[in-house]
């Protein structure tokens, strides 16, 4: 399958062609991730298993990584954690693919650079990711993309997403990743109303989430629709996250990234693409581990916690569940 969607070299500013690394066990794997980047129009800068790569010299990272990792093993996350400090150092955007299996491991090496995760990925939502980057990246020598060009191949890309999910439905364990969304952060959360009996303001008590019975009620509720109806109808993945870390703060424990994906009812690489997003958007917070580095984990921001609390009091959630 060859995607040539631009057909020439892309390059930036100074007019130099931008360069791709990419890095994979599988033989046959990275020969289609090269031919794609060089569909796409960079230039190959280094390609080989991972092994080659971290016991080789350190040289030049490139301006795209391309990395297929789906083993855990020690020395992969030690390649990764080195791969995400240089490029977030140098401004590369690394496209990494990885498993369910390895997706937590593979998720707490990466906080510092620009980087897409995609799990169990089929080809084209690799040659999407690719596209995301060439719409992201800044000062682009490509056919004089103007602003309109680049808005124009992000809509591109999320159509091609939505095409290539529809088609590989008809090919049994084939995914894809669907679209990327863009949301602002929400109003400063809800106070509350404040008592001046004595004419001095006090300080009044914040409201809680419910227990975590009521949350998970509701939540059973919202699966069981899809006895019924095309799962598809109701999709919100933001929803179900928050409903999720929701019942997880009001237990008091901790979430991890694999444990959301499955929570938020689409494909783990749309799941990851919300997370990323609602992170960006301060709704939701990634904490790491003390004890183990290599691991990360989600909560809801503070900000966020007081609106779902202020809304699922609003709506009386309690009674809701309880029907």
């Amino acid at each position: 399958m060859q995607q040539d969607f631009l057909y020439e070299p892309i390059c930036n500013a100074a007019g130099c062609q931008l360069t791709v690394t990419v890095l994979a066990d599988r033989d046959y794997l990275r020969e289609e991730m090269c031919a794609d980047a060089s569909s796409a129009g960079f230039r190959v800068l280094d390609s080989c298993s991972l092994e080659e790569y971290a016991q080789g010299p350190l040289t030049a990272l490139g301006d795209l990584v391309l990395v297929d990792c789906s083993e855990a093993t020690a020395d992969a996350m030690a390649l990764l954690s080195r791969l995400d400090m240089r490029g977030g150092k140098a401004g590369a955007h690394l496209v990494i693919s990885t498993t369910m299996g390895a997706l937590d491991s593979v998720f707490g090496c990466l906080s510092m650079s620009a980087v897409q995760i995609l799990v169990d990925p089929a080809r084209a939502e690799r040659v999407i990711a690719i596209g995301r980057v060439l719409a992201l990246l800044p000062n682009l020598r490509l056919r004089e993309m103007g602003e309109d060009d680049r808005l124009m191949l992000l809509r591109l890309t999320e159509q091609v997403g939505r095409i290539a999910e529809r088609l590989e439905l008809m090919s049994p364990g084939q995914r894809a990743g669907g679209g990327a969304f863009r949301f602002e952060s929400p109003s400063p959360g809800w106070r509350g109303e404040e008592d001046d009996h004595s004419g001095s303001r006090k300080r009044t008590e914040r409201v809680q989430l419910p227990d975590s019975s009521i949350i998970r009620r509701l939540i059973k509720a919202r699966q069981l629709r899809a006895q019924y109806f095309d799962a598809g109808l109701f999709a919100d993945p933001a929803w179900d996250i928050l409903l999720d870390l929701a019942a997880a703060r009001s237990e008091r424990r901790r979430v991890s990234v694999t444990s959301l994906c499955i929570a938020a009812g689409v494909p783990a690489t749309t799941a990851l693409r919300w997370i990323g997003q609602m992170v960006d958007a301060d709704l939701l917070m990634r904490l790491s581990d003390p004890h183990d580095r290599r691991r990360a984990y989600i909560a809801l921001a503070d900000t966020t916690a007081d609106a779902m609390a202020s809304y699922l009091a609003e709506v009386g959630a309690a009674e809701l569940a309880s029907v």
